[in-house]
């Protein structure tokens, strides 16, 4: 199966021998009989399809803090306690109706993507190194779904995915896998998570322009705060698709 990474298209190889210890520079590599571990499979279509839905969903999402800024400004036109049922309808009240609208339109599919991609890294990581694993590649769909859990269980399967998916040094050594990329996408999502949770909350109880007003500034927050998520999330995605696509290509262990 083809796995294509920036420039000529490489050959995905499926998983084949284990080998025995690390080779010296020169030295032929000998194998063990092969053991069924799984396929690999190509992330890169998925991942392609993502960042559109990823920068798609973003956009959203600047357009809703926009929207948001502007709404606020159109309030301070109106007493403190004037009810929200009594309000004009104008520009203001329209451009959140389009915001959230195409925020459900942009958020589903955006999720349903991700998790796919994400089972397909996983599912390639626990060929690559299955002893990096503390959970089966099915929980890389079922923890997103567990309340609670979900806002760190995908962190944990995330964390061990991508360091099954580093290359061991070229003498074979076990090469630290940084994720300050993974970490700061992780930290900044489930901050922007909870903020929209919040907001949700106390908009659907704000009756007066105060309180709309108070509850608008949070929305604004919630909308960069998963504005910068979308971001990250993107670099992400991009670099551990990058990742797989080397150790499918080049081995297990980097050339330098």
């Amino acid at each position: 199966m083809s796995f294509s990474a920036p420039g000529s298209p490489p050959q995905y190889p499926q998983p084949g021998p284990v080998q025995h210890g690390h080779p010296y520079p020169g030295q032929p590599v000998y194998a063990a009989p092969p053991t069924p571990r799984g396929e690999l499979r190509s992330p890169n279509g998925l991942a392609t399809a993502l960042t559109w839905l990823l920068g798609a969903a973003t956009a959203v999402h600047l357009f809703s803090a926009g929207a948001g800024a502007y709404e606020q400004s159109w309030m301070q036109g109106f007493a403190g306690d004037t009810h929200f049922d009594d309000l004009e309808l104008g520009l203001s009240p329209a451009l959140t109706v389009v915001a959230g609208l195409l925020q459900m339109l942009t958020v589903l599919p955006t999720i349903v993507v991700f998790i796919i991609w994400f089972h397909r890294v996983r599912s390639n990581g626990g060929v690559f190194r299955p002893d990096a694993f503390t959970l089966g590649r099915g929980w890389a769909i079922g923890a997103w779904f567990i309340p609670v859990a979900h806002l760190f269980l995908p962190y944990r399967i995330a964390r061990q995915t991508w360091r099954a998916s580093t290359q061991h040094g070229p003498d074979g050594s076990d090469r630290p896998a940084p994720a300050t990329l993974l970490t700061s996408w992780w930290v900044v999502w489930v901050l922007a998570a909870i903020v929209g949770r919040i907001f949700s909350r106390l908009y659907m109880n704000a009756e007066t322009v105060d309180e709309l007003l108070a509850v608008g500034k949070l929305g604004i927050v919630g909308d960069l705060a998963t504005v910068s998520a979308g971001v990250l999330a993107i670099l992400f995605v991009r670099r551990l698709t990058a990742m797989q696509n080397t150790m499918a290509t080049e081995g297990p262990y980097a050339r330098t």
